[in-house]
């Protein structure tokens, strides 16, 4: 992954095992600090209740940014059993 890709607030998963944080590969967090020339993120963990349980420093290839795009309402409608 190319480094500059990451941005403050993106929100990612992790690409690899953290067992010592209790982190697994694909949990959610989102980048809280970038570290000087990108060669480290701190990435936040919370729960459901937006409660961190835990902030992790990691590097770019433990990491992959998660797009988003809002599904336009003519999809929607393709989706629906008819």
């Amino acid at each position: 992954m190319n480094k500059s890709t990451i941005k403050l607030l993106d929100v990612v998963a992790l690409t690899v095992d953290l067992p010592e944080y209790n982190l697994y590969r694909g949990k959610v967090g989102t980048v809280v600090e970038l570290l000087p020339g990108g060669a480290a993120f701190e990435v936040e963990f919370s729960d459901r209740n937006g409660r961190t349980y835990e902030s992790v420093g990691l590097r770019p290839e433990q990491i992959m940014v998660l797009h988003f795009e809002p599904a336009s309402p003519d999809s929607v409608l393709e989706m629906m059993p008819a």
